[in-house]
């Protein structure tokens, strides 16, 4: 009995190295804020904002939260709408992540399609309607700081 092999042919990629700025938001150190924005990771492929919540001390039981589906990004003044591609660690609505306890801090991703590299102020908007929504407004994080750390040094380099 005869065997075909068909031999496989090597092919060399190329990898283009890729824009990542990571920011952390200085103002996530307050831990009196109950919603607050600790970091953004801005690639080519994707934008990455990182949020810390607290649980409200006016709900039994700290309350729940949930992530709006047709929630956005855009650049403040561009009338462009990204809108959100992936929800980590927070469920998308009608579920609700529950809270047990008042003052419980939670923190969770939220992954946008990736902006354009001038970008330094966004609003980033759950849903413009009356109630309780997690709506940011004209976010500077042009000025947020770069923790320079080994596992980014491969693409920070030129």
């Amino acid at each position: 009995m005869e065997v075909l092999i068909e031999k496989m042919v090597e092919v060399t990629r190329e990898i283009t190295p890729t824009r990542t700025i990571k920011l952390w938001n200085p103002g996530a150190l307050d831990h009196k804020l109950g919603h607050r924005m600790a970091g953004i990771e801005l690639t080519d492929e994707y934008t990455r904002i990182d949020f810390i919540y607290r649980s409200p001390d006016h709900y039994i039981n700290g309350g729940w939260i949930q992530m709006e589906g047709t929630a956005y990004i855009s650049p403040v003044g561009s009338g462009m709408k990204y809108r959100l591609v992936q929800a980590i660690n927070i469920p998308i609505t009608p579920i609700k992540h529950y809270f047990k306890r008042e003052g419980e801090f939670h923190t969770y991703t939220l992954i946008f399609p990736a902006l354009p590299a001038n970008t330094e102020k966004i609003d980033i908007i759950e849903k413009e309607a009356p109630g309780t929504y997690f709506n940011f407004y004209g976010v500077d994080f042009s000025k947020w700081m770069t923790v320079p750390h080994p596992a980014y040094a491969g693409s920070c380099k030129n």
